[in-house]
């Protein structure tokens, strides 16, 4: 192996380790709500304000990473983020009422959202072409694996040390972090700098947060439709007002004419779809497990890792199943046995064998991890190199909003099938799961017709899938 192909696989993996603190913290404290709420004296559902507070910064402030990282330097940028990060983990840590928490909470999703965009335009600038699949299977893998391990690692550490080490332990991880991204990581920049867009700014803040968070008031009881109405009428008029004003601008925030390469809008319309159908598991089978089966929390933990093994067990081989079948291929079959393996949930019970349990659910896992990983890959494959600080920073925002919906989604579908069902969705049952699980499903298999717009060439200078065919 070169230095260089070492050097950018390096990169990946510090990348990788940022993108999984990132991602875990947004999780990490669902199972720690009660007793940080005992802390704070408060009930535990206002903590929920400190998950939310976290998500929505992470998606209003992912924008500005890439005009942040040409201007000041990707090292700067992506060090001061870790350093912005690992701080307000110790105020976390270290806070004593709701309102501290929230706003070190904030805090650090202002530098969670620096970290894994601009991490991950070093990676694509750094790493040549025919070596960009194993690179991106290095900093995918985080993105599924957080959610899955979060609430059981939250719940271990909670129930035999304290939530407050649940913040502790992302100092060391940052200040390793921090030397290792001054050590690998070439201060890069744009030579021109461009002016920052606020409107964009502005405008796809209010859009980003007021849909998530609308989409979010759908799954709770009592719904505030006013409410809601609102949120969501408000985000799609900024929305609007976001398009409207990118292709006008000479240098947008969020740079819409890269739809115009197939490629990366494919990966931005059904991936957007696949991500949100994936981003369900982590919400509903916990739920399924310990409402609809009477499982204890730890035994619902340990299922879900089954997922977490199968996301793992797939990347081994990812790399030699895309440069033998090519990326539409892999997307349009594996996209239909994602979709399987979501309706196969439908027929979990709590008289099915625990290994079929666990088989069925690492299964979803392999197939999970083969799909994101060849959408993240190919998303980029075909990115002009001066575009690629701008096409990180858009697909790094659909990626944190489609998966941020995607708990909404579930909630929503859990919601439907209960009054589908009863007229009532307060105590959702063991059917309700079910038909909650088949309306994902059929996401996730909506998603795959957008894949069938690809050609059999669709990425080769990246999986080198053509080369051999014409070889052949």
């Amino acid at each position: 192996m070169s230095l260089s192909v070492r050097r950018s696989s390096s990169v990946a993996v510090l990348v990788a380790g940022a993108f999984f603190m990132e991602n875990l913290d947004g999780t990490v404290i669902a199972t720690a709500l009660p007793q940080i709420a005992r802390s704070f004296h408060v009930g535990p559902v206002s903590l929920n304000v400190g998950m939310t507070a976290y998500m929505l910064t992470l998606a209003v402030f992912i924008p500005i990473s890439g005009w942040a990282a040409d201007r000041f330097g990707a090292r700067t940028v992506f060090g001061g983020a870790i350093a912005v990060f690992t701080i307000s983990s110790i105020f976390c840590a270290v806070s004593n009422g709701l309102l501290e928490f929230v706003v070190a909470r904030i805090i650090q999703g202002i530098g969670g959202a620096m970290m894994v965009p601009v991490g991950r335009l070093v990676v694509f600038r750094s790493t040549e072409k025919q070596h960009l699949l194993r690179a991106t299977s290095f900093i995918t893998w985080p993105g599924l694996v957080a959610p899955v391990l979060g609430p059981p690692v939250g719940g271990f550490i909670t129930t035999y040390a304290s939530w407050r080490w649940i913040f502790f332990l992302n100092v060391p991880l940052g200040l390793i972090g921090m030397v290792l991204s001054a050590l690998w990581i070439s201060n890069s920049r744009e030579e021109e700098n461009r002016p920052f867009d606020w409107t964009g700014f502005v405008s796809s803040a209010i859009a980003c947060s007021t849909l998530m968070y609308g989409l979010e008031l759908v799954g709770q009881q009592p719904t505030p439709w006013l409410t809601i109405v609102i949120l969501l009428t408000l985000g799609g008029a900024t929305g609007s007002l976001m398009v409207w004003h990118s292709g006008r601008h000479a240098t947008p925030l969020i740079k819409l004419s890269l739809l115009q390469i197939r490629t990366f809008a494919v990966t931005i319309r059904g991936g957007s779809l696949f991500r949100i159908a994936i981003s369900v598991i982590p919400f509903l089978l916990p739920l399924l497990f310990q409402l609809g089966f009477g499982f204890t929390a730890f035994k619902s933990g340990l299922l879900v890792l089954a997922v977490f093994a199968g996301n793992l067990g797939m990347k081994t081989v990812t790399t030699p199943v895309i440069r033998h079948l090519g990326f539409r291929r892999v997307l349009i079959g594996n996209g239909m046995l994602t979709a399987l393996s979501l309706f196969a949930c439908a027929f979990l019970s709590p008289a099915m064998p625990t290994p079929l349990i666990v088989a069925i659910l690492f299964f979803g896992g392999l197939c999970r991890s083969m799909q994101f990983t060849s959408l993240v890959t190919l998303g980029f494959a075909d990115v002009p190199p001066g575009q690629m600080s701008a096409a990180t920073t858009f697909a790094s925002m659909i990626q944190q909003m489609t998966m941020g919906m995607g708990v909404a989604a579930g909630a929503i579908a859990l919601r439907i099938a209960a009054l589908l069902r009863h007229d009532s969705a307060s105590n959702p049952t063991i059917p309700d799961f079910h038909l909650a699980f088949v309306l994902i499903g059929l996401i996730g298999l909506i998603s795959v017709l957008d894949f069938l717009q690809l050609d059999t060439a669709a990425g080769a200078a990246v999986s080198g899938h053509q080369h051999r065919s014409i070889a052949s």
